[in-house]
């Protein structure tokens, strides 16, 4: 089989799970009593589309939230995910189960507001996205209606849309315009009667409601059969006018156009051709009958018609503002007109997504005390306000699929696992003006550099607590706690002000991508006679560029100008900071105390806690051995000189840091689950904050004390046979194997640390 073939064979396949075979309206009814969900209303399916996507946890302003993974667009592959603002969009999906469940806001217009570059876009095709592809689903499958009058006439008399029927059988059958609701086709009190029938059995919090009638033109099809078997007598006249040559259920794929409508800020015409559509006039007389309008010469094309049954959204709605009052009584009343005498019922869930310049439309004539022409529009508007991202780890993936085009959504059980991605090296390649391609490096923190700055230029200083700068609010945000040392503080130790302006202002992602996409195109003035340091983007580049570009860029004004400049330096310091531990890591990479000492120095120091028993080789049970808990107290840890100890057993300090920071850690992760069979084996000592900075810290003085005759004044260019250029040898190949440095990369880095060391070496 030719791929060609394995590929149209897949597409086949999908096809066949998308749709079913027409059903009769009898059969439909019946399906529904089996799944309620298939005849759910516009609010009610839209938050099952949600909720059926399932939730996670993530962190976000320092806090833990459950997600809805509906809106890391899984469908698509993350491609349109909407990163960050997870509680804004939890408080939409609570007004969606009010307004789904009847319990209120039932005539609110949803509406989500915030700065461009905050992921209002992406929500608008996520939620296209998500829609479609639950409706592909055996769960999200949506249902409409087909007419065929053809077989009720012997003359030539049919439906259309503005084409001349065939004969062929098939081609006389035409869907709804507006996605008819297939329960709207029996009458009112009927209707209510089924419905009520199915809620009796439904095990849900949110009940069916079907108020809608049949649309104009499903209407036109209906009343002319109904005539048609009047006139022969029919004694059933209901079931000849729905029966299967006349009337069939269908699933649709909601999409764009059918069950989803968008009103593009580009859209024009008058409004209510944008709202419902327009009469085509060249098919008004040869449909006109006995001087009325019928309802087959009507477009439906407007936002109302195609969003019915599922969404309607207005992009970039200041454009569209004098549509907005119009708007107001739809979602109360369900009802909009094609013309006088013509109304459409309409099941649609509203939304409007606009920049902060609709607000200030709005409260145009908010000074008028109480004579505002529109308190009434504002009363129906649910604001839902989106933010700049202020998580550093969001910010940094988000700047990485504008420079790179990846889509997956970053999850990790634990923070450290965050913290890789966060501080990664990226490549991008590109095609010079040689016409060459060439592959660039972003080194290791240059994209966390990017990020870090954006989202310190975004957080409220006004409530940071003494002693802390952004970068530490920033960090806190981001992983929820503070690491001080080997003190962590949670975010609830710090008096962070609720609702403060954080995410309200600060750089768009749009600015950092251009930067970044500009500094690809720079010829940078470094050499190396067999490394491409060229190529190579560092993190000092990256704050500089951003730091440069703001007094050109006219989306700030000169106050923010100021403000953001003097908002860099801290986040040099921390990048710098990152760089450092890097490069000492690497340094002592074969230094680091091995897991297997740590651990014994662990079981000891619990064993001389809790008096539990210790074993030796041979499984004799022996004493916790002061000599042990203090050599590595004093020569791992470095905490401690020989006066803290007598006779080896430790003084006060000693024994309270041994509970406070090693017992006490234990507790926290492991000790209040343990059971009758827990062991110290049973804990990840590199969660314990102390342990962790045993196994993965060092600093200079270990450097000095463990390669006497280095000097880093030499490093750019070490005398060969020296102990700095067996050092820097051992170093480089660390930082690429263990770090994720390139060799340039490495290189620069370490240069740039050495350059820094060497002042205060001495």
């Amino acid at each position: 089989m030719t791929r060609g073939t394995e590929y149209v064979r897949d597409a086949d396949r999908e096809l066949e799970e998308t749709y079913e075979e027409p059903m009769s309206l009898a059969s439909y009814v019946d399906r529904v009593f089996e799944a309620p969900n298939i005849a759910s209303h516009a609010a009610k399916y839209v938050l099952e589309a949600i909720e059926a996507a399932g939730t996670r946890t993530v962190v976000e302003e320092g806090e833990e939230k459950r997600r809805y993974r509906f809106f890391d667009d899984p469908h698509n592959d993350g491609e349109h995910a909407v990163l960050g603002n997870t509680e804004v969009l939890n408080g939409f999906v609570d007004d969606l189960r009010s307004i789904a469940s009847g319990r209120g806001k039932d005539e609110k217009i949803i509406w989500f507001e915030g700065p461009t570059a905050t992921g209002k876009s992406e929500l608008k095709r996520c939620l296209v996205n998500g829609l479609r592809e639950y409706s592909k689903t055996p769960a999200g499958r949506r249902y409409t209606v087909e007419w065929n009058i053809q077989s009720a006439s012997s003359d030539d008399r049919g439906l259309s849309y503005g084409v001349d029927p065939t004969t062929g059988d098939d081609e006389h059958w035409y869907e709804s315009p507006v996605q008819a609701h297939p329960l709207s086709v029996f009458p009112e009190e009927v209707r209510e009667d089924l419905v009520a029938s199915v809620n009796a059995e439904l095990d849900d919090h949110v009940p069916l409601r079907v108020d809608t009638r049949l649309d104009p033109f499903s209407r036109e099809a209906y009343d002319y059969l109904e005539e048609h078997y009047r006139r022969q007598g029919e004694e059933g006249l209901f079931s000849a006018i729905t029966a299967e040559n006349h009337l069939r259920v269908k699933n649709y794929v909601v999409d764009v156009g059918q069950g989803v409508g968008v009103l593009h800020s580009e859209d024009d015409g008058r409004p209510k051709e944008r709202l419902v559509g327009s009469w085509m006039h060249g098919m008004l007389q040869e449909l006109d009958s006995r001087g009325r309008k019928n309802p087959q010469a009507f477009s439906y094309d407007g936002v109302l018609s195609q969003g019915n049954g599922v969404l309607t959204i207005v992009e970039d709605a200041a454009q569209h503002a004098d549509l907005l009052q119009k708007l107001l009584n739809v979602p109360d009343e369900q009802s909009v007109k094609l013309d006088k005498g013509i109304g459409m019922d309409i099941d649609t869930q509203m939304l409007i997504i606009s920049n902060p310049d609709l607000e200030a439309q709005l409260n145009q004539h908010a000074d008028r005390n109480g004579m505002d022409p529109l308190k009434a529009l504002k009363r129906r508007l649910d604001k839902h306000e989106f933010g700049y991202l202020t998580n550093l780890s969001l910010e940094t993936e988000l700047i990485r699929r504008e420079l790179t085009g990846e889509t997956a959504v970053w999850e990790a059980d634990r923070y450290d696992q965050l913290a890789e991605k966060i501080g990664e090296s990226v490549q991008v390649t590109l095609r010079d003006r040689t016409g060459q391609t060439r592959t660039l490096e972003f080194a290791p923190h240059a994209i966390e550099a990017a990020a870090l700055y954006a989202v310190v230029t975004r957080l409220d200083e006004e409530d940071l607590p003494a002693g802390l700068d952004l970068v530490d609010k920033a960090l806190i945000f981001d992983q929820g706690y503070l690491q001080e040392g080997d003190a962590r503080r949670e975010k609830d130790d710090f008096d962070f002000v609720d609702g403060a302006h954080n995410g309200e202002h600060g750089i768009p992602v749009t600015f950092t991508r251009d930067v970044l996409a500009d500094l690809l195109q720079v010829e940078r003035d470094r050499h190396h006679p067999d490394l491409a340091v060229e190529d190579v983007i560092m993190p000092r580049d990256v704050l500089n560029a951003m730091a440069d570009g703001l007094a050109d860029a006219p989306v700030f004004s000169t106050g923010e100008r100021t403000e953001f400049e003097n908002r860099v330096v801290p986040v040099k310091n921390h990048v710098f900071d990152q760089q450092e531990r890097d490069v000492v890591g690497a340094i002592m990479h074969t230094k680091r105390v091995d897991e297997e000492t740590v651990s014994a120095y662990v079981e000891q120091v619990y064993a001389w806690e809790t008096g539990e028993p210790l074993y030796n080789d041979r499984g004799e049970e022996v004493d916790p051995d002061p000599l042990k808990m203090k050599v590595f107290e004093v020569e791992h840890l470095g905490r401690f000189s020989e006066a803290a100890y007598e006779n080896n057993l430790p003084r006060e300090s000693v024994r309270n840091f041994r509970r406070e920071k090693v017992i006490t850690a234990l507790n926290r992760h492991a000790w209040e689950h343990r059971d009758e069979d827990f062991t110290v084996d049973d804990v990840d000592l590199t969660a314990i904050p102390v342990i962790k900075a045993v196994l993965e810290s060092h600093d200079w003085d270990d450097v000095r004390r463990t390669y006497e005759d280095f000097d880093p004044r030499h490093w750019e260019d070490p005398p060969s046979g020296t102990e700095t250029a067996a050092v820097k040898e051992s170093t480089l190949e660390a930082m690429t194997d263990v770090f994720g440095y390139s060799r340039a990369s490495a290189e620069l880095t370490s240069r740039h640390v050495m350059g820094q060391v060497s002042y205060r070496w001495d």
